[in-house]
């Protein structure tokens, strides 16, 4: 344990982290150090019951009168995980300001939601946005433009631990990289303790409010549910994970499962090898984590003041400069075992909609989808309940290239899947339907015209269209 008594100290002298950070820090290595993780007996893995993980269509309708909604709505809270850059779509800045649909951005989507229901119910459900030392200066500025709104908006940091240098276990910011290189954001299970940390966890306990509504600020489907609401207050249940049944493009996503009596999360980092596939497969995991979390805020505190949050530890290697780093990170799904009467509830796939890359953008930007009241709705025209795969070179991986390399957004309601590989340009109005594969040759740019309707075809050359 001696690495761990010179880290301390070198932690100590840090000037630019408060002391719950440090704490905190110190914590998170000392549990990694003594190799405390759970070992998963795969024999004991059940799969849930309806009980456990409950299925959406069974529960009870949520009140329909607005007297009682607005009772219920007034202890909720919304929190959006807004720590994420838009670096890997080519965006400087938070990634939730990038616009999604009609010029609006993730943030604008979520305020007018927000704002529609203080309207509608004269409730005040306030909008959380946790923010890391990445997002945060950029957010401020952004939040300013919604000051006139119908909402009340708050910020808070997600704490700052400073990256360890593999080599020695030294903090690498005691190496002179005093720069935003030196540290890094602990993961998004450092939501509980950072809200408390804050001290908007005890301002809010102190109007009233008893749930979190917790989501990735990219997931345009996490919309502000009342079934689930009505039914968590009903219940007193303390977590509520938010699954959706796994397709082909999901199957690394962490599972729930029933483990000696309680419900937890299986990550795929957690399995052991001879395993791997078994978790991959649709047919014995049949639901992932959305990441949507409804989470008790009285709980939240009661847990996070007895230190009893010890999630799972995700080692994450990194190179710094040509340091190699390591960073200590947990998810906030992985805090369900710790919490009391808590459950899953199986969710239709429209409250799964998350922009990762420029071609999740395609998808809610074509007539596959419409924008009512901030909400972006899948279009009924759709007879297939899946969306269309859409596969997009490298020339589209930045949203400034996407958008220039269509002058509009084709129409794909019939569309099944998409590749698109090399220097492709599409005119307007065009249409895809069926198996559609366009390929560019190397050094050679291929248009696509106005109006062209492409049915099932591969294209390598204009005279293919």
């Amino acid at each position: 344990m001696e690495k761990l008594e010179h880290l301390k100290s070198a932690v100590a002298a840090l000037s630019e982290i408060s002391e719950n950070e440090k704490n905190g820090f110190i914590n998170l290595v000392s549990r990694y150090l003594s190799g405390e993780a759970q070992h998963i007996e795969w024999s004991k893995i059940q799969t849930p019951t309806n009980e456990v993980v409950v299925p959406y269509d069974t529960l009870s309708p949520s009140p329909d009168d607005p007297a009682e909604t607005k009772k219920l709505l007034d202890k909720l809270v919304v929190l959006k995980l807004n720590g994420g850059l838009g670096t890997t779509m080519g965006c400087t800045g938070p990634k939730s300001v990038i616009e999604v649909r009609n010029g609006l951005t993730f943030l604008d989507l979520i305020v007018i939601q927000i704002e529609n229901l203080n309207s509608k119910y004269g409730c005040n459900v306030p909008l959380v946005l946790m923010n890391s030392f990445n997002t945060h200066d950029d957010t401020l500025k952004i939040v300013d433009k919604y000051s006139n709104s119908n909402i009340e908006i708050h910020t808070f940091n997600q704490s700052q631990y400073p990256r360890l240098v593999v080599e020695d276990f030294a903090p690498l910011p005691s190496k002179g990289q005093h720069g935003k290189d030196g540290w890094y954001p602990p993961g998004h299970g450092d939501v509980f303790p950072s809200l408390m940390n804050s001290g908007k966890l005890d301002a809010f306990l102190s109007q009233g409010k008893e749930y979190v509504f917790v989501a990735n600020s990219d997931n345009l489907g996490a919309i502000v549910d009342m079934k689930i609401l009505n039914h968590l207050v009903q219940n007193k249940n303390e977590y509520c994970m938010e699954v959706t049944p796994k397709t082909l493009a999901d199957v690394k996503g962490g599972t729930l499962i029933s483990y000696e009596g309680k419900v937890q999360l299986l990550e795929i980092a957690q399995v052991p090898d001879e395993h791997v596939n078994e978790f991959k497969s649709i047919e014995k995991f049949k639901i992932f984590n959305t990441n949507n979390l409804w989470v008790n805020l009285n709980a939240i505190k009661r847990l996070v003041e007895a230190d009893a949050l010890k999630m799972e530890i995700i080692p994450n290697p990194k190179e710094v400069n040509g340091i190699k780093v390591l960073q200590l990170e947990t998810a906030a799904g992985a805090a369900i075992r710790f919490f009391d009467h808590a459950i899953g509830i199986n969710v239709p796939r429209s409250r799964f909609l998350p922009v990762k890359a420029t071609s999740d953008l395609l998808l809610v930007q074509s007539d596959l989808y419409t924008l009512v009241d901030g909400f972006v709705i899948r279009n009924k025209d759709r007879a297939n309940p899946t969306n269309p795969s859409i596969e997009l070179g490298p020339e589209f991986k930045k949203v400034g290239n996407f958008l220039s390399r269509f002058k509009s957004i084709p129409s794909i309601i019939e569309l099944d899947s998409l590749k698109v590989t090399g220097d492709v340009w599409f005119g307007a109005g065009i249409v895809l339907k069926g198996k559609v594969s366009i390929a560019a040759k190397p050094g050679v740019k291929l248009e696509i015209p106005d109006g062209a309707v492409i049915e099932k075809k591969e294209i390598n050359v204009p005279e293919d269209i």
